[in-house]
C-alpha cells in the first residue's frame, strides 16, 4: 500500500499554488496562508480580468505572494507545478450571470481546465488539491437541509460545472493525491476586490448608497452563506487534511448550520444594522428555483477547529464600514464595475477579450 503524502507541518519549505488569486476571495485566502505559513512559497496564477477592481486595498494584495503569474489556467505550464505540494484551485467563471452569458467558456474554464490541471498536478507529484466547489449544485430542495449524499440538482452552467468537476476529480484522487472539494456556501464579506453581485453584499450596498434594499425575488428562497475569512480558514484546513479525515477524495459542505437564511431575513438583518432602510420585495417575481438549505454537520465533525467564526451582523458591519470608507454612493451599482459580468462585458466590448475570454492584446489599445 502506498503511503499517504505528508505536508510539511511548519510550512517553511512548502510551495502552494493559488489559482484565481486576483479575484474576490483570493486576497483573503493568500493573507490567511501567508499568516499560517510565513515561510512558505506562495505562487499566484490569474488571468487578471479583475486586477484593477481594487477596493480599500492598503497594498496590492499580490504583494503577499512570492511569485505572480498572469496566465490562463486553461494553459497552465507543467513546469510551474515543479515542487508544488498543494494547489488551491479558485480560478473559475464565478457566478450564474457570467455562466449564462459565457456558457461554453464556463465549462471550458471551470470543468475541463480543472481536470487537466489536476492531472498535470498529480503527474508532477503535487500532494493536495483543494477545489473551490459550491452548494449551488443542490439547486432546488424543499424537503430539508441537503447533505453530501443528497441528490444533486444543478440548474445553471456554473453549478453543473462544479458537479462535473467533482465527479472527475474523484476518479483521479488516491493516497498520493488527496483531493478536497469544498462545497462553499454563498460568499459574502469585505474584500480588497469587492463584488456586489452576491446577495448580502448587494443588500448592504443598496442600504449604504440609497437607504434602499431591492429584493429581486419574493424573498422566500433559502441560501446558506459564509464569510470569505471563514472560507480562507476552511482552505487552510483542507491543505492540512489527512486521508484519515474524509478519505482520498472528500466533497464536504463548507459553512455553518446557523448561516442558513431566507433572502428576506438577510435584508431585515441589514436593516437592523443600517437604520431607516426601505426594503422592497418583488411579490410578483417568478419563483426562484435556486432555493436550498444545507447541513454542515460533516464539516463540523471533520474540522472542529476550523468552524466559521464570523457572524452575520459582524459581516454586515464590516461591509458597511468598508463601503463608507470608499465613500460609496452609487445607487446604480448593479450596472457598475462592482458586478463581475459588467467587467467582462466591458473588456469584450473594448476588444480586449475574445469570445473565449482570452486576451486579444489589441495593439490599437496599447
Amino acid at each position: 500500500m502506498s503511503e499517504e503524502p505528508k505536508i510539511k507541518k511548519e510550512g517553511n519549505l512548502m510551495k502552494i499554488l493559488i489559482t484565481g488569486n486576483m479575484g474576490y476571495i483570493g486576497p483573503c485566502v493568500v493573507r490567511q496562508l501567508r499568516t499560517s505559513y510565513p515561510g512558505a512559497t506562495l505562487i499566484g496564477l490569474d488571468m487578471g480580468y479583475f486586477a484593477n477592481c481594487l477596493t480599500n486595498a492598503e497594498i496590492l494584495p499580490e504583494c503577499n505572494v512570492d511569485v505572480q503569474y498572469f496566465a490562463d489556467v486553461r494553459k497552465c505550464p507543467k513546469e510551474l507545478l515543479t515542487g508544488v505540494e498543494a494547489i488551491v484551485h479558485l480560478a473559475a467563471i464565478s457566478n450564474d450571470p457570467m455562466g449564462n452569458t459565457f456558457e461554453e467558456v464556463t465549462y471550458d474554464i471551470n470543468y475541463n481546465s480543472s481536470i487537466e490541471l489536476a492531472r498535470k498536478a498529480k503527474e508532477a507529484g503535487v500532494k493536495r488539491f483543494i477545489f473551490a466547489s459550491s452548494c449551488s449544485m443542490y439547486g432546488f430542495a424543499e424537503d430539508g437541509p441537503r447533505t453530501e449524499t443528497s441528490p444533486l440538482n444543478p440548474l445553471t452552467a456554473y453549478a453543473k460545472s462544479k458537479v462535473y468537476t467533482e465527479r472527475d476529480l474523484e476518479k483521479i484522487a488516491d493516497r498520493k493525491f488527496i483531493v478536497t472539494s469544498l462545497r462553499f456556501s454563498t460568499a459574502c464579506g469585505m474584500s480588497e476586490r469587492l463584488r456586489l453581485d452576491l446577495v448580502l453584499n448587494d443588500f448592504v450596498a443598496g442600504a449604504v448608497a440609497s437607504k434602499k434594499i431591492t429584493i429581486l425575488s419574493d424573498g422566500t428562497p433559502w441560501r446558506p452563506l459564509i464569510n470569505i475569512k471563514d472560507m480562507a480558514r476552511a482552505i487552510e484546513w483542507a491543505i492540512k487534511r489527512e486521508v484519515t479525515d474524509g478519505g482520498e477524495f472528500l466533497a464536504v459542505n463548507t459553512g455553518s448550520n446557523e448561516w442558513n437564511y431566507q433572502v428576506k431575513d438577510l435584508a431585515e438583518a441589514v436593516a437592523k444594522v443600517i437604520p431607516d432602510v426601505d426594503i422592497s420585495i418583488n411579490k410578483n417575481a417568478q419563483p426562484d428555483k435556486r432555493s436550498y438549505r444545507v447541513s454542515f454537520d460533516l464539516f463540523k465533525n471533520l474540522a472542529p477547529d476550523y468552524q466559521p467564526k464570523v457572524d452575520l451582523i459582524t459581516t454586515i458591519k464590516e461591509l458597511k464600514s468598508g463601503l463608507e470608507v470608499m465613500k460609496f454612493k452609487d445607487e446604480d451599482f448593479r450596472n457598475s464595475q462592482f458586478m463581475r459580468l459588467k467587467v467582462l462585458t466591458y473588456l469584450r466590448n473594448k476588444g480586449l477579450l475574445s469570445e473565449k475570454l482570452t486576451w486579444t492584446h489589441n495593439p490599437e489599445l496599447i
